[in-house]
């Protein structure tokens, strides 16, 4: 897998928001410019647009050395290998196909890429983030099992996801791969996961638990406080919340997981409540299915770790290695028969992992 820690090479990105639009730069996977920020004027294209153009000329006019390119996540749907953004709903200026990667290359001269945050966060995680982390320990607890895939989720507003396979960002045919949030919601299958993996999702549920009206209804924050007893409110509200979170979110990702088979890693503004969701979330992936005669089988083939439970880590670290002869000779070789996949949360940060996926997938590009 590439690794540009080295490298200097200066990258300009862009985290795009429906009320803010961040500018920095990258150089060797670190950031070499403050942020600046800027309005995003939603609902203006004109304004938006200079918006962007004013914060890349800020950025480049910092930097020492000319840039190589330009790379960032904006929100889809889009074309992003032509860098065509289609319809917004939270940046509603953006209708009808907007050529942004297209106007920024001729403004700048540069090359220009854009991508899902989804896709460039678990590319980052799995260049300088969670994969190499846990590989590292692999290493070190003297296993002989080594981890090249990786399923990057986001979870906060909404419900985002990115596939990276054996070193490379999976992006599907309409650049529309890992759109977990379409997934089926188990609790409520008439409709879609994100409506129960969310903020709006946890709200949801606490406001029906506690027979209130959803404008009073905590913050996710709050929310969590009231679980683990740090605020005073509707403590099993509280928990009911987090606990359909974690059994939706641990559906859905037991369903996604079932077609790539590698580590998972989740990071988003509703991963610092993983001590409260994260168990039960593992406990939903390590579930049963019921044949029709009522006897049970694993949903995975895969046992599922908590890697933020260091008992289990350890256990995982080490796995189930043993010595077989080699039939026919005298020869004996290791064999790891437990089949086993990990979920943890990202130690790096979320923005940070999008800043070096974009680094990275824009210096990748460039080099091939």
């Amino acid at each position: 897998m590439m690794n540009f820690k080295e490298d200097k090479r200066t990258v300009m990105t862009l985290d795009a928001g429906g009320t803010n639009l961040v500018f920095t730069a990258m150089q060797g996977n670190e950031q070499i410019v403050n942020e600046i920020t800027l309005q995003s004027n939603a609902d203006n294209l004109d304004r938006c647009m200079t918006s962007i153009i004013d914060g890349f000329s800020q950025v480049k006019s910092k930097l020492k050395n000319s840039p190589a390119a330009i790379s960032f996540a904006f929100p889809g749907p889009a074309d992003y290998p032509n860098g065509i953004i289609g319809d917004l709903p939270n940046l509603p200026a953006f209708h009808g196909g907007v050529a942004l990667g297209p106007m920024l290359q001729e403004k700048f001269r540069l090359p220009v890429f854009i991508n899902n945050d989804g896709d460039l966060y678990a590319y980052g995680e799995a260049i300088a983030g969670f994969l190499p982390s846990i590989n590292e320990k692999l290493e070190k607890a003297g296993g002989i099992k080594r981890y090249k895939n990786l399923l990057g989720l986001t979870l906060g507003t909404g419900f985002g996801a990115g596939i990276v396979r054996d070193g490379n960002l999976f992006l599907g045919d309409n650049s529309g791969s890992g759109e977990i949030w379409l997934l089926r919601d188990k609790l409520n299958p008439r409709t879609y996961i994100e409506e129960h993996v969310s903020i709006r999702g946890l709200k949801k549920v606490f406001e029906r638990e506690a027979k209130i009206n959803i404008e009073d209804s905590p913050s996710p924050k709050e929310i969590y406080e009231i679980c683990t007893g740090v605020r005073e409110g509707n403590k099993e509200a509280a928990i009911k919340a987090y606990q359909e979170f974690a059994e939706a979110a641990g559906d859905a990702i037991a369903n996604a997981i079932t077609l790539i088979d590698g580590l998972v890693v989740i990071g988003g503004g509703l991963s610092g409540a993983s001590d409260v969701f994260l168990p039960r979330l593992v406990s939903e992936m390590n579930s049963n299915f019921i044949r029709t005669d009522e006897t049970q089988f694993r949903r995975l083939s895969a046992i599922v770790y908590n890697l933020e439970d260091e008992n289990q880590i350890l256990e995982f670290a080490k796995g189930k290695a043993k010595e077989i002869a080699v039939y026919g000779t005298s020869k004996k070789i290791k064999y790891d028969y437990e089949m086993r996949i990990g979920v943890g949360i990202t130690k790096i940060g979320t923005s940070k992992a999008i800043s070096i996926g974009a680094y990275a997938f824009a210096l990748n590009a460039l080099d091939s």
